[in-house]
């Protein structure tokens, strides 16, 4: 049985994947509400106005599935900029990075980052909801 979650935030500028993966957390009934975000700048901007608010621990998401692969900021330059969020912030949110990159350098590269509790394949598949226990 998957872990249930307040809220959960999808990052990918692909809308297509964002809906796919959407619809399989929906499916899978993990999550009370779903956030989505076609760009890690809007996604980043939105957790810094979150956090400066007294609802913060109500809105703020439980998990972001961040793809890498963006244009403007990327998955790693989301995740430079969410370091500097407070420590409240980044002990909430834990991310799941969900790419399409088969890079082993990504995959490297994303353990670097203490919030990154997990590094699956896109799409979300029922499977994979089931192994998302941060």
């Amino acid at each position: 049985m998957a872990k249930k979650y307040r809220t959960v935030m999808l990052i990918d500028d692909n809308e297509i994947d964002n809906l796919i993966n959407q619809k399989m957390i929906e499916a899978a009934a993990i999550a009370e509400n779903i956030y989505t975000h076609t760009g890690a700048k809007s996604a980043i901007e939105f957790l810094r106005n979150m956090e400066k608010l007294e609802v913060a621990k109500e809105v703020l998401p439980d998990i972001i599935f961040l793809d890498i692969d963006m244009p403007l900021m990327d998955g790693f330059q989301f995740l430079d900029e969410f370091e500097k969020l407070s420590t409240a912030t980044k002990k909430m949110s834990k991310i799941v990075m969900l790419t399409s990159s088969i890079n082993p350098q990504d995959f490297d590269r994303s353990k670097k980052y203490n919030n990154v509790k997990l590094y699956l394949n896109k799409p979300l598949s029922h499977e994979s909801i089931q192994k998302i226990d941060v």
